[in-house]
């Protein structure tokens, strides 16, 4: 963004020290750094350390596990849009998909989901690109869905 030591931490609400200092360091405490993440845009997103397997090419997990469903039913279900928290859950190309995905469902924001799918893997929202999707995917539409119509309702 261009943006200097002073500016950066001015718009961070961090002192100019502090970013020197973070410079000489191997860690960082998260407030600081999700202040700073902020200020470009970013944000910070933990995650678990059983990510899951990934396939050869490594564009989507080769299993649906309960627990890995869970989370991306609550990244749907919270309707964020934020690319940091839906590329933090899984693989660019597999991100897309569910995107697009859920931008087939009239609950959700049609232009929004598509234009995050194609942030997260440029040329997601093309039909062959998603029929791919759809072919290699763990994740099947007709269970994931009713479980989000679901936590939609439970998080409501």
């Amino acid at each position: 963004m261009g943006l200097n030591d002073t500016e950066w931490s001015a718009r961070a609400g961090l002192r100019k020290e502090t970013l020197s200092r973070l410079r000489r360091r191997t860690s960082c405490d998260f407030a600081t750094l999700e202040a700073l993440a902020g200020v470009v845009g970013n944000c910070l997103v933990l995650t678990d350390d059983k990510a899951p397997e990934l396939s050869p090419d490594g564009h989507l997990p080769l299993h649906m596990y309960r627990a890995y469903e869970e989370q991306l039913l609550v990244l749907c279900a919270s309707r964020s849009l934020e690319p940091g928290k839906w590329a933090a859950l899984g693989p660019p190309f597999f991100m897309a998909g569910l995107a697009v995905m859920l931008a087939s469902d009239a609950q959700f924001d049609r232009r929004a989901l598509l234009a995050l799918a194609e942030r997260l893997h440029p040329g997601a929202s093309e039909p062959s690109v998603f029929g791919q999707w759809l072919q290699r995917s763990p994740l099947r539409p007709a269970r994931f869905l009713p479980l989000l119509e679901a936590e939609a309702r439970h998080a409501a």
